[in-house]
């Protein structure tokens, strides 16, 4: 059954006999079909190797059984760790100024909010911003400088010297 060819054969004459099997044994048809799709996709990478087994089906079968098996206990880890620890502490509402601040952001248009958000929130350098974004440098430098003018008038401060000249 070697070749490509052999596979796609393979897959269409067991997948349904896979998925089959995993879902009566997780209960869960869905989990069933990721399982069996991540299963497939295994065999198909080892397809030279696993296409010379004797029961190449019963190889697909186990591995998406153990990835049943590992999300069973992923999920149990978590609820073990959430009855550890309960939940998370509650967060309180957002600040007035970060609520200020979000509603100015979202008034600007959208290049240069991006160009903001990138280099004031994610702290990327405006070189990093303009390979990034397919940007020449000076258009990100102008699109800040156009964007902080604005945000300082939309939230009613004054920048300072060095920032305003970008």
């Amino acid at each position: 059954m070697a070749g490509d060819e052999g596979f796609e054969e393979f897959y269409r004459s067991t997948r349904h006999r896979v998925v089959t099997v995993l879902y009566a044994l997780g209960g869960d048809l869905t989990e069933a079909q990721d399982a069996a799709q991540e299963a497939y996709v295994r065999a198909w990478q080892r397809w030279t190797v696993i296409g010379e087994y004797d029961d190449a089906e019963a190889w697909v079968r186990t591995v998406g059984y153990r990835l049943l098996v590992n999300r069973w206990r992923k999920i149990r880890n978590g609820l073990s760790a959430y009855r550890r620890h309960g939940p998370a502490p509650a967060t309180g509402p957002p600040s007035e100024n970060t609520v200020a601040l979000v509603a100015a952001l979202r008034r600007l248009p959208a290049e240069q909010r991006q160009a903001i958000v990138l280099h004031h929130l994610a702290d990327l350098s405006v070189g990093d911003i303009a390979t990034q974004t397919g940007t020449p440098t000076g258009t990100v430098k102008a699109r800040l400088a156009r964007g902080r003018k604005t945000l300082a008038t939309l939230l009613d401060t004054t920048l300072p010297e060095e920032v305003s000249h970008a």
